[in-house]
């Protein structure tokens, strides 16, 4: 926990030992055992999508609570930058944030897996491995080092592959491109010959309008409408192969968990796994609206990848993910068992999701 709610804390505690009993016993019990955390986002405030998410996050758990827990929310920038959250949580800054594991190759390289990974899990498949194929454990153990626990906590659904300022007609057309794509999207980028670059999410359009990058995703429609990307670049690439998932990462320091009762720690969770389903609906709702919007009012053209530049991503992506298994370790397991679950579940998916969309088509 931070200094500042700590020493409050310990201020309620002790200053009834130092007076008469009763003095203490008249204080309201709500005021005696408050706990009060501090929320960093590496979000916009209230950002379509994650920004919702965070603010929601943090109004179930004083409702849910009946007082007893508050979370103050704070905006990327407002306490420290928004790719500085994890460590403000591993050191104690903050006792908690909400943002996307894709930031954190430079800490483990495998830990974008758990937003996304290039031609991998659905939504659904990854709430699936995360919590009845050992994902989360292996989350765990991945950040515990850290003193960091970490939570699905959000979910912005299928990503659309970026906004782009030119065409992409063949595979040539992408090498050389300056793109903002964090994670192993951008690792795979960089094998495609072009250069990525990772800009938190309120230095992205002026990179855009300036020309310091030439391209950028960032989430699906609904986020993007509001970003603003339409301004300047008009072709808004499909399919989203470098993060088919948008699985948003609620992170607590594991000093402050373990300071919680048995009941707050479980209105936590709850709260948590409730906005990651509940995010994931919206997003689904929002993105077909703000599409519908971007074509029709914003000039926006949809353009498919092309199939060459697909097929040597897909091969990019291979490679990626057996250097990272390369490493051994947790590392190994993590790649291991992403792939195992993938490989799992395309059989299904294969007969059921994608059969019945391309009947329904």
């Amino acid at each position: 926990m931070s200094s500042g709610h700590s020493l409050s804390r310990r201020g309620l505690l002790t200053g009834g030992a130092a007076v008469a009993g009763a003095g203490a016993l008249a204080r309201p019990a709500v005021a005696q055992s408050r706990i009060e955390w501090s929320m960093v986002t590496s979000w916009p405030k209230n950002l379509p999508g994650p920004g919702v998410s965070a603010e929601r996050i943090a109004r179930d758990i004083e409702l849910a609570s009946g007082g007893r827990m508050v979370v103050q929310v704070h905006a990327a920038g407002e306490i420290v930058p928004a790719l500085a959250v994890f460590d403000a949580v591993s050191e104690g800054a903050a006792e908690m944030a909400h943002t996307a594991s894709l930031f954190w190759a430079g800490k483990a390289k495998v830990a974008p897996v758990f937003t996304a990974a290039p031609f991998g899990l659905t939504p659904l498949e990854h709430i699936t491995w995360i919590d009845h194929g050992g994902g989360q454990e292996l989350w765990d153990e991945l950040y515990r080092p850290f003193g960091v626990k970490p939570f699905m906590a959000g979910n912005t659904g299928f990503q659309m592959g970026g906004w782009y300022r030119g065409e992409i007609a063949s595979f040539d057309d992408f090498k050389g491109l300056k793109i903002r794509m964090p994670g192993l999207g951008g690792e795979v980028a960089r094998r495609l010959g072009a250069t990525p670059v990772s800009l938190p999410a309120s230095e992205i359009l002026p990179a855009l309008q300036s020309g310091t990058i030439d391209a950028t995703e960032f989430l699906g429609p609904w986020s993007d409408l509001a970003m603003g990307f339409w301004q300047v670049a008009k072709n808004y690439y499909w399919p989203g192969f470098h993060e088919p998932n948008g699985t948003g990462e609620g992170l607590v320091s594991i000093s402050a968990w373990e300071k919680l009762p048995d009941d707050l720690k479980a209105i936590v969770r709850h709260v948590l796994a409730v906005e990651n389903i509940r995010g994931l609906g919206e997003a689904e709702w929002e993105n077909a609206r703000a599409l519908e919007q971007l074509t029709q009012e914003k000039g926006v053209v949809l353009r498919r990848f092309p199939d060459d530049f697909l097929a040597a991503a897909r091969q990019a992506s291979d490679e990626v993910f057996d250097e990272l298994a390369d490493a051994g370790g947790v590392q190994a397991e993590i790649v291991e068992s992403y792939r195992s679950a993938r490989a799992r579940m395309q059989p299904w998916s294969e007969v059921s999701e994608a059969a019945l969309l391309a009947a329904r088509r």
